[in-house]
């Protein structure tokens, strides 16, 4: 039996798993059932909505079957492509190229591959990612808030009619920045150093950086964002905000993770659900911003 490594008490972080499962996964199945029941209506304005549907399974099923995700983690992420993908449609022929579904694709690709980069060295270091994939806690502490944002949108698309799109591309963007970072670090970067004290400390560290991995995981968000740009049609400022709240985010995690995870108080997965939720709200803040001084130039 593994030994148990992190900071925080094992019953402790299970509960804490639990209660993200139980209220957002939740959250979002109770928003995807009607969506669900709609997909069966035979009608002309129902295709769009069952071609995703078709395309969510498809990508909960490719993420299973790569090992990237347990079946249970897998449904959930299928719940969040479909929800992402109706809720940043466009009025294209084919909207879901023009959808947040791109860029949570890209997405994948980028963490799939840093997480199967320098296997021998996080093997060796005791910092492998478990071979039966992430579970379902992770996959809705990483992508649940895009699927809440989405559910946000319809109260603030009075705001702008862009503003979902903003936070469903900065909660990518983080998700992608945060995870890209810890691997392509913890495999290629060195000793970290810890972002409150600046001191070096040992990899895998709750809270550390290294430079080789926060440029890897600014880039990989870079691409992210630009993916969703061309698919969305998003203008420079929206793309720039999304990127700005993707950092905020990946800021905030390294600063939780050096704080109230490293002192045991939270799991990592509520630590990656926070850090999503504030690029969310950071990528929408930056987006009224930069909208706002535009308007009066």
């Amino acid at each position: 039996m593994k030994q148990w490594m992190k900071a925080i008490p094992e019953k402790r972080d299970r509960l804490q798993a639990k209660v993200l499962v139980w209220t957002v996964g939740v959250v979002l199945a109770a928003a995807c059932l009607p969506l669900v029941v709609f997909m069966t209506v035979p009608h002309n304005s129902g295709y769009y909505v069952l071609r995703a549907g078709l395309l969510s399974l498809t990508f909960a099923a490719a993420v299973w079957a790569l090992r990237a995700a347990t079946p249970m983690a897998a449904l959930c992420g299928g719940m969040v492509c479909l929800l992402v993908t109706l809720g940043t449609e466009s009025a294209a022929r084919w909207a879901e190229v023009h959808s947040g579904l791109v860029p949570l694709m890209a997405l994948f690709v980028l963490t799939f591959a840093a997480t199967r980069t320098g296997k021998s060295r996080k093997r060796t270091a005791g910092l492998e990612e478990s071979r039966r994939g992430r579970n379902a806690a992770q996959v809705l502490a990483n992508l649940g808030a895009s699927g809440v944002a989405v559910l946000a949108s319809f109260f603030v698309v009075g705001l702008f009619s862009k503003a979902g799109d903003v936070m469903v591309l900065g909660v990518l963007a983080e998700a992608t920045a945060d995870t890209v970072s810890s691997e392509i670090g913890s495999a290629f970067g060195g000793r970290p150093f810890l972002i409150t004290t600046f001191k070096r400390v040992d990899p895998g560290t709750d809270g550390a950086v290294s430079l080789l991995g926060t440029t890897a995981g600014l880039l990989a968000a870079a691409i992210v964002v630009l993916v969703g740009m061309w698919s969305m049609t998003l203008d420079w400022r929206f793309g720039l905000s999304a990127w700005l709240g993707g950092i905020a985010g990946l800021c905030f995690d390294s600063l939780l993770g050096a704080t109230v995870e490293r002192h045991g108080y939270l799991g990592n997965d509520l630590v990656n659900f926070s850090s999503t939720v504030v690029a969310a709200l950071a990528a929408l803040a930056a987006a009224i911003l930069l909208a706002s001084k535009a308007a009066t130039a």
